[in-house]
């Protein structure tokens, strides 16, 4: 899937964003750097999240192919970060990491599940014909 062409740069750009900001969001909810202090996160800084998801699935030009192998990607990414929030523990070097890892699986979660509803939801009504 190429997400680079003119038509596709809007969820190209969203999709960026959305991913660094589930990466910033997760690493500030976690208990390693004390950002809660700081700046606290409500749950519209999650609506974002899901509103680039959103973007995400309705601007993404997409054919029959591209939305078999988008699918595919986001399903895999969806499940694998739904069992990695549940099964990752341990320590690195003395420093628990499990949060961490466990809160960005799960901001990218957030992201992910909009984008892959809509993407599927196209893809059954291009099918579909209606």
């Amino acid at each position: 899937m190429v997400i680079s062409s003119k038509e596709n740069s809007w969820s190209a750009w969203a999709l960026l964003v959305g991913v660094i900001l589930a990466v910033l969001i997760g690493i500030g909810t976690s208990s390693l750097i004390p950002i809660d202090s700081i700046v606290k996160y409500s749950p519209q800084i999650y609506a974002i999240l899901v509103i680039l998801g959103l973007i995400i699935g309705f601007t993404i030009k997409i054919d029959r192919r591209d939305a078999q192998t988008f699918l595919y990607t986001i399903a895999i990414l969806v499940i694998v970060s739904k069992f990695g929030m549940e099964s990752v523990t341990g320590s690195l070097i003395g420093i628990s990491v499990g949060g961490l890892v466990s809160n960005i699986f799960g901001a990218l979660l957030i992201l992910f599940v909009p984008a892959s509803i809509v993407v599927a939801l196209k893809t059954v009504f291009s099918i579909a014909k209606v």
